[in-house]
């Protein structure tokens, strides 16, 4: 069994190196270990104490732009080598724009209250007992990823606004990227007296890591979360020995009722499809009632086409336009991650809710209308961890929540749902207050 220092040192070996199994093993369940005790030491750090590593974490990426910049590039330039376009290069790509969007997101975290501690229920009982729910971090949260190398910062800095240790393992096509936000990162931490093993980074690209992070990594791993591809969540779902927070697909849809205002229509559709493509917000499915198809199904139609996305539709809306591809079957259950989108005309409110629940993800869901009761209909009945109103399936974003940032979009019903934030990172206890109570 290697030392602690070993560990470390295998750590943070080259990005992708190769490790035997045996050592592996060691290498991981020693991560999980120092984790377990970063974390007890977090979860007794001041709030002023985790804002300072917070700040200095961003000030570090910053600072060290160039440098994440150069090894962005050797990430990107093998994955355009190994034939990767179109989304997955969008996703991969660090900018120095999105290096600074990366830094003020940390920033945002930094400012978010903290949670631990926090009294959320306080009430006494007829025998003079004070019980108080309090707010209580996680522990250790495992996160897997993949080709989004600014889910480093994110998850990094709301783990650690949520007083949680944190064992990061990025994409092999991400690792040079990942690896070098997370040496800046950890300068924060250093900064301000943390412990640097609260934030750790598997460099190892090797897939049995992953096994390992599932299995629990000895007991120390308290709640996983995959941020990534069907899959790969489906991987983590299924091997996963530790409680997950996932989703599967973001099959998003936009459903333009009969009262819908086709201006703001185009709009909002236009932004869900093509802001960008490849993020689990973008809409992948447009309904149109029935009752405005005459009016609004070819302006909306021809604006996508124009716009450069590919439309499968249904007779009605193939019709309209003969650059649309007749859709079969498999499209209505896909999530395309690229400039594609489905679309078909529906019989009005009951027969969009209806295709929604038989299509849908659970993730993200819209409806256009300026009739409140049909708005009231949709948001109550469509059963999405995310409804809107005459707004675009591109909010959904932590970062739009005020959360600061997001380590992903739940969309099961255990424990968060929607963007997981700082206050989803969170579990809680009881405390009672007594003046000598005993139970007869």
């Amino acid at each position: 069994m290697p030392t602690a220092s070993a560990a470390r040192t295998d750590a943070a070996a080259p990005a992708g190196r190769s490790v035997p199994p045996a050592e592996l093993e060691a290498v991981m369940l020693e991560m999980g270990r120092r984790a377990r005790a970063a974390a007890r030491s977090l979860a007794l750090a001041a709030p002023e104490v985790k804002t300072q590593a917070l700040k200095a974490a961003a000030a570090a990426i910053r600072a060290e732009a160039d440098d994440i910049l150069a090894a962005n590039a050797i990430d990107v330039a093998k994955a355009a080598a190994e034939g990767m376009t179109g989304s997955f290069l969008d996703r991969l790509t660090l900018t120095p724009a999105r290096i600074e969007a990366m830094a003020e997101g940390v920033e945002q975290v930094a400012e978010l209250a903290d949670p631990i501690g926090l009294v959320t229920e306080r009430w006494t009982r007829p025998n003079g007992l004070v019980i108080e729910r309090v707010r209580t971090p996680l522990g250790v949260i495992g996160v897997i990823y993949e080709s989004r190398p600014n889910v480093t910062a994110d998850a990094a800095a709301l783990c650690l606004r949520a007083g949680n240790a944190v064992i990061l393992r990025g994409g092999s096509d991400s690792l040079n990227s990942s690896g070098a936000i997370h040496r800046a990162f950890v300068a924060g931490l250093a900064a301000a007296g943390l412990p640097q093993d609260a934030v750790q980074f598997v460099t190892v690209a090797d897939r049995a890591a992953v096994g390992h992070m599932l299995a629990g990594l000895g007991n120390t791993v308290d709640v996983i979360v995959p941020r990534g591809g069907k899959s790969l969540v489906a991987r983590v779902q299924s091997d996963a020995r530790v409680p997950v927070f996932a989703h599967l697909d973001g099959i998003n849809h936009i459903y333009v009722d009969r009262a819908a205002d086709l201006s703001m229509a185009k709009a909002v559709v236009l932004n869900a499809k093509m802001r960008r493509t490849g993020v689990c917000g973008a809409a992948e499915t447009l309904l149109v009632d029935r009752a405005v198809a005459g009016t609004h199904l070819k302006p909306l139609v021809e604006m996508l086409l124009d716009a450069g996305c590919a439309v499968r539709g249904d007779a009605a809306v193939a019709a309209v336009d003969a650059r649309v591809t007749p859709a079969d079957a498999a499209d209505w259950d896909t999530e395309y991650l690229d400039a594609i989108i489905a679309a078909r005309v529906v019989d009005g409110l009951d027969d969009a809710i209806a295709h929604i629940e038989a299509h849908g993800s659970h993730h993200t869901d819209s409806i256009v209308t300026e009739d409140p009761a049909a708005a009231e209909r949709f948001l109550a009945e469509v059963d999405s961890a995310i409804v809107l109103h005459n707004a675009s399936t591109q909010f959904a974003d932590g970062g739009e929540f005020g959360f600061g940032a997001e380590i992903g979009i739940a969309t099961g019903r255990m424990h968060a749902r929607g963007p997981v934030g700082a206050e989803q990172l969170t579990s809680f206890k009881y405390r009672i207050h007594g003046s000598g109570q005993t139970r007869p």
